[in-house]
């Protein structure tokens, strides 16, 4: 409703994980340097944390899209929530293979083969999961299987676990003791500070097409920080919703007042 209004191009707090409005506040840019760190040295296993909602879905799509394609095989997996053959089937369905073997054991042989192949055409090997808190004991168990297979010199699968705090809680499990060993990558996301969020909604803004409508009053600001806890998609509806206020008020001006009627109903919709 308010777009035209204001002068925007496209809607500035779409919650959508586009990498284009990618925010790189400090713990961002350490998080993506080391996911780029574990891949260009092989390390395996790479573990990236986030509570719900701080960009860790956006940040791997940039990491995809840094990646040379020409160098780069990669298989991302979304839905974690499947046995151990569904998931060699996903990974090797994205990887592009089309003739699936049938049974666990010949599809980890499949894999093998057509893992050994690329290496050999000086191909690196990607593997990213997302939301891998969700991964049961059997798959993950298979996943460090998969970790296993190797040539002399080199890992043939690097490995992403991307997840919510709960993922720290399943790795701590002592029959998952084989696996924790073998993750010498781990990196934590932090919400964004009052001054990174604000940064996020100039950044936001400006990519969207704005030139100045509105403005965000400081009090507007610290309301949207304190309701939101520094989470980026929690600040995105809050600003969704302040600037709807102030387009309805006809003011160029996002006060706290906008601010607090945002926050009223997002408590709304959560209780």
């Amino acid at each position: 409703m308010y777009q035209s209004y204001y002068g925007f191009k496209e809607m500035p707090f779409n919650i959508t994980p586009d990498p284009k409005f990618l925010y790189l506040s400090p713990t961002h840019q350490e998080a993506l340097q080391h996911l780029k760190f574990g891949v260009r040295e092989r390390k395996g296993f790479i573990v990236l944390i986030g509570e719900v909602g701080c960009g860790k879905t956006t940040l791997c799509r940039r990491f995809l899209n840094e990646l040379d394609p020409a160098r780069f095989d990669t298989a991302l997996i979304l839905n974690p929530r499947v046995t151990e053959t569904q998931m060699l089937k996903a990974i090797l369905g994205e990887l592009g293979e089309t003739k699936l073997a049938r049974s666990q054991v010949d599809l980890v042989s499949q894999m093998n083969r057509v893992l050994l192949e690329r290496i050999n055409r000086g191909r690196d090997i990607v593997l990213i999961i997302d939301e891998a808190q969700n991964l049961s004991f059997e798959v993950l168990e298979q996943i460090r299987l998969l970790s296993n297979l190797e040539t002399d010199k080199q890992k043939l699968l690097q490995i992403v676990l991307m997840g919510q705090p709960e993922l720290k809680e399943v790795l701590a499990r002592e029959e998952l003791r084989q696996l924790r060993q073998r993750i010498l990558v781990h990196y934590e996301l932090h919400p964004l500070s009052k001054q990174d969020m604000i940064h996020y909604i100039q950044h936001r803004l400006t990519l969207a097409g704005g030139t100045g409508r509105p403005s965000f009053t400081p009090w507007a600001l610290r309301a949207i920080h304190s309701s939101s806890r520094g989470i980026p998609r929690i600040v995105n509806n809050l600003c969704d919703k302040a600037m709807l206020s102030a387009f309805i008020r006809e003011s160029d001006e996002v006060n706290y007042w906008d601010a607090r009627r945002a926050v009223r109903d997002m408590d709304n919709l959560t209780n």
